[in-house]
């Protein structure tokens, strides 16, 4: 039988259980004999615990206990993550304060609202330090941002370059520290079976929280078992071993029983990991036909003392755009801040409002069509490394994204649009996401009724992977998708890489389809194929791999109130083989409202005094709702990524990556003025000039003529 799952326009294979309520999710779980965990968190930026006085807590009804660093089971202080030890893994080990929101104790009790109830009663006592939350390139304590994801780029003589450029543009950018704001907030469920950690838990990849758990407890990798069946979004900011997981656990070995701990939304906003503040300068140099000559772009970005992290906000500037001199700096920048983590198209998404938002500024410059600009710059080869791409559609996404848009009617100057008293704006930007995959194991079990059970420790946070992996494993076993049981969510399934990066889907795919051409050469049933892809994958591959978007934006402006209203979005994706065009539509099309938000309402605000947030909430942080979302068009130009036996690449951050750079070049577009720092709030845009006010009463009057004369003069009646 021949399967042509892939391609297909398939809804997803839990929406019934979502929409009835029936999947559970880490706080759903019914466990017998379950304590309830309360965090208790700090309200200062830097210091110390000088006193802990929980007699008032202990002595509430159906209280358990209280943890702090006095009594706290030690954790293994060289437990890291990705790049290495991690000190914000490490809580209730000291009386140290590294920052606002820092866990200084947990209290353990029979319900939720007595846990609450108690660590209000809780009185804590604390020695305030000065704090530094300055972020600025030229800051003392900052340094060049590691390397891990490779060398920067030094290519050719960028000062003779920008000399004999005709046009330089030189401006800085700059974009605030933002939260994820997934719809579930994170929770475990954590409990000991003799010297065994279970947890059900909210995370975008269980084996790799494992092993984080088991590092930090001292135990074998086998011994540490977490689920994640139902994870309720993520973004990145569930990619870590959180606190509800750690603290769980010490919970639960110290007073014996299953601890639940459930994250209030404000508690999600001060104590889990946030993108970081970036503060970027681009200069560009071009000659007078457009062709550019130089590309700098140099980045700063906000980390934690604690561990290691890059927003890797440079990344475009060495693959979009040919120029005989190109350089790029990272630059980390130490504060007492919470650590932070990767969010939806980590460093491409403030690179690329920098980078995009100054080639916008170049063909301002120029007098020149902003998609004809990017059209004349584009590599034959990737600029920096010279290596061929492996497959680069972008070319076809701008071109269709302007044919779709109507690109080709716009006037490229400013303020020549209106709508009565609002100013009426278009812009567009381009950006690339690197893709690929990292190992992970597979087991495909051909059952004597015909069907196949397929296991793999993938995670679906809601981005349909059940429903992707499933057709991928009927196609790669020539048979139906009713046929595929799918297993996921669980670490004892063997290793795998969790929900970030654009990889997961392509890296357990791979995996798959290894494990179905294994299988299909054993006719005997049942049996078991197994596939670990860490041998089978080039880290070293000779292409570049990427993948590509073109986003156009058209946007109102009422200068007199200040408010921007995005009227209609339009993306075209080159992403490989689209696995189901319903599911990847939704992904872009949600990647390009994050985008929206990010432009328009997104920030976190910190009183300097404290260095505490001062809107962690949904009430004080904004996000788009759906009054903000316009008319929104996504496709794809078709595509195949070589690199991959079955075609495929990564969508999941390509879409909000550009988005903010096309809507502010779009208001740029509408107003005049260039927008360079995010968000584009009322106050930045508001307009109180008289000679704009005479501009606004012209426009009233034109427009009132115009409906006068429409309606052929006629007196009212």
């Amino acid at each position: 039988m021949n399967a042509d799952a892939v391609g297909a326009p398939r809804p997803r294979i839990e929406g019934r259980l979502k929409v009835t309520g029936a999947a559970h999710y880490a706080a759903d779980r019914p466990m017998p004999d379950l304590a309830h965990g309360w965090i208790v968190t700090a309200t200062l930026s830097r210091g110390r615990i000088l006193d802990i006085d929980d007699s008032a807590a202990l002595g509430m009804p159906g209280v358990l206990g209280v943890l702090d660093h006095r009594n706290a089971p030690r954790l293994n202080p060289q437990a890291g993550n990705y790049f290495g030890p991690d000190g914000s893994l490490l809580l209730l080990q000291d009386d140290v304060i590294p920052y606002a929101g820092w866990p200084l104790a947990l209290v353990v009790a029979e319900t939720s609202e007595q846990a609450r109830a108690a660590a209000a009663a809780l009185r804590v006592t604390c020695d305030v330090e000065p704090h530094d939350l300055d972020l600025r390139p030229e800051h003392p304590a900052a340094r060049p941002a590691s390397t891990a994801f490779g060398p920067e780029a030094d290519l050719g003589d960028l000062d003779a370059e920008l000399a004999a450029s005709t046009v330089v543009v030189e401006e800085r950018y700059r974009t605030p520290e933002e939260s994820h704001c997934a719809l579930e907030p994170h929770a475990a469920t954590v409990w000991w079976e003799a010297d065994d950690v279970y947890a059900v838990d909210a995370n975008q990849g269980a084996f790799s929280v494992a092993e984080v758990l088991a590092a930090l407890w001292s135990l074998d990798r086998e011994r540490v078992h977490v689920r994640s069946e139902h994870v309720g979004g993520g973004f990145g900011g569930k990619g870590a071993c959180g606190p509800p997981v750690i603290l769980g656990s010490m919970a639960s070995l110290r007073f014996g029983r299953p601890v639940r701990i459930a994250m209030t939304r404000a508690q999600v906003f001060e104590t889990t990991s946030s993108r970081p503040r970036t503060d970027q300068s681009v200069t560009i140099g071009a000659d007078a036909d457009g062709r550019l000559r130089a590309v700098h772009h140099w980045a700063a970005y906000a980390l934690s003392p604690l561990s290691e992290y890059i927003e890797a906000c440079t990344e475009q500037a060495k693959i979009l755009y040919a120029a005989p001199a190109i350089r790029t700096q990272l630059t980390a920048v130490p504060l007492d801040i919470l650590p932070p983590a990767s969010m939806r198209g980590p460093g491409a998404t403030p690179g690329s409002f920098a980078l995009e938002s100054a080639i916008d500024e170049v063909a301002e410059r120029l007098d020149l069509d902003p998609l004809e600009l990017r059209l004349r710059n584009q590599p034959a080869v990737t600029p920096v490394s010279g290596r061929p791409f492996s497959t680069r559609r972008l070319v076809s996404c701008m071109r269709e994204g302007a044919r779709r848009f109507g690109w080709a009617a716009r006037d490229r100057r400013p303020r020549s649009r209106r709508e009565g008293p609002l100013l009426i704006g278009s812009g567009m930007a381009t950006t690339s996401f690197s893709a690929g995959v990292f190992p992970s194991k597979a087991s495909i079990t051909a059952e004597p009724d015909g069907t196949f059970t397929v296991s793999i420790g993938a995670s679906d946070i809601g981005t349909g992977a059940r429903t992707a992996l499933t057709a991928v494993a009927a196609d790669a076993l020539g048979t139906g998708t009713e046929r595929i049981r799918l297993r996921i969510g669980d670490s004892d399934l063997g290793m795998a890489w969790g929900a970030g990066g654009s990889r997961g889907t392509t890296s357990w795919s791979f995996a798959i389809t290894e494990a179905a051409k294994k299988l299909r050469n054993d006719p005997a049933r049942p049996t078991t194929a197994t596939v670990d892809t860490t041998t089978m994958i080039d880290f070293r591959s000779d292409r570049e791999r990427q993948t590509y978007s073109a986003v156009f934006a058209e946007v109102t402006v009422d200068p007199a109130t200040g408010e921007v209203r995005v009227r209609r979005l339009l993306g075209m994706f080159a992403v490989g083989r689209v696995i189901n065009p319903l599911l990847a539509r939704s992904q872009v099309v949600g990647g390009m409202i994050m985008g929206l938000s990010m432009a328009l309402h997104e920030e976190s605000v910190r009183d300097p005094h404290t260095g505490r947030l001062a809107n962690g909430d949904l009430a004080g942080y904004h996000i788009a709702a759906h009054a903000d979302v316009p008319d929104i068009e996504a496709d794809f130009v078709p595509d195949y990524e070589p690199q991959d036996p079955s075609g495929f690449n990564g969508l999941g951050e390509i879409g909000t990556a550009g988005t903010a750079a096309a809507i502010a070049n779009a208001v740029w577009h509408a107003t005049g003025t260039r927008q360079r720092i995010l968000p584009i709030r009322l106050d930045r845009v508001l307009e109180r000039t008289g000679a704009v006010a005479g501009e606004l009463r012209e426009a009233s009057r034109s427009s009132a003529a115009s409906s006068r004369s429409s309606a052929g003069g006629a007196p009212r009646s």
